[in-house]
């Protein structure tokens, strides 16, 4: 086969065989407050205990050496970070949903690993597109640009859809802690009943007030609780909740009153946005008509007189 048809079809499996590890990586994981949660259930039998551990055994063993390897390399690059640095990369791949002490050491060694990849894919379009020239070096810088840059993306990506989801699904959680707490319940139980009933189609916003529940099982300050569940979501309603629950409980006001006025300015902010959106979609339509729709409509409208025009004036 000749170069031009061999060299797109081997990037392509290889961007695809990086894409394909990448999203089993993720959808593999298990978070730590389900292993929790899971651990303070019911007690298993010793045959459950014995399947579960061989379960483990079996298809953790590759993930494990993996994880090693890459928190491995990159270890060197995130001992030369900041402590500002690592705090931000961790708060963020906590907004990501990986919450483990590895993680930043795991997403530095991934970035290094997709790094030295790319750099390979890149020297070898290179020099069998260009040879060895300044068009070759440029191929194999732009190509690990995109390899280093591409775990951020990733983690900015997932970062997104989970805060996304956490925004569209807090209401009804709210709403729901409004209801059990001024039937009586405190704000432990209200949690709680929120991590229960929410448990099947809102699974990220349950997983966190599972894991600040746990926390206020464990011993932890419910102002520590609060503030972490703001920080580790990376939401502005959930820090702002956070905030106005802590001051409830420090000033000692009523809780369900506070509830009740974050539900109805959360409900009033997202009225205006939709309204905001409402008010853009006239201004965002203008492109899409000059550049899809009048040029149609022209050609429609103007293409016959045009075709007469031109006629008569061959004739003449």
């Amino acid at each position: 086969m000749e170069t031009s048809i061999l060299l797109p079809m081997i990037v392509f499996g290889i961007i695809m065989a990086a894409t394909w590890w990448l999203l089993s990586l993720i959808s593999k994981r298990n978070s730590q407050a389900e292993d929790r949660l899971e651990k303070l259930g019911r007690p298993r039998s010793l045959a459950e205990i014995e399947i579960a551990s061989k379960r483990d055994g079996s298809g953790k063993s590759g993930m494990t050496g993996m994880k090693k390897t890459l928190e491995g390399l990159g270890a060197s690059l995130a001992s030369s970070a900041s402590d500002l640095e690592k705090n931000s990369l961790r708060v963020k791949l906590s907004n990501a949903g990986f919450r483990s002490e590895s993680a930043p050491a795991v997403f530095q060694g991934l970035r290094i690993a997709s790094l030295l990849g790319f750099l390979v894919v890149g020297a070898l379009v290179g020099v069998l597109r260009s040879g060895m020239n300044l068009n070759g070096l440029l191929w194999l810088i732009g190509i690990g640009a995109v390899g280093f840059y591409l775990p951020g993306f990733c983690l900015w990506f997932l970062r997104s859809r989970r805060q996304k989801e956490i925004f569209l699904t807090l209401p009804d959680a709210l709403d729901l802690m409004v209801v059990c707490v001024e039937s009586g319940l405190g704000l432990d139980a209200a949690m709680r009943k929120v991590t229960d009933e929410m448990k099947d189609h809102a699974k990220v916003i349950s997983e966190e007030f599972g894991l600040a529940n746990l926390q206020l099982q464990m011993g932890r300050p419910r102002r520590e609780v609060l503030h972490d569940l703001g920080v580790r979501t990376g939401v502005d309603d959930v820090r702002s909740l956070a905030a106005i629950l802590i001051q409830a409980d420090r000033f000692g006001s009523s809780i369900a009153q506070a509830l009740r006025v974050q539900s109805d300015s959360m409900r009033t902010r997202r009225k205006q946005m939709a309204e905001e959106k409402a008010a853009k979609t006239a201004v965002q339509l203008i492109f899409p008509l000059v550049l899809f729709i009048f040029p149609g409509i022209f050609v429609v409208l103007v293409g016959p007189a045009a075709i007469n025009i031109s006629r008569q004036l061959i004739h003449r």
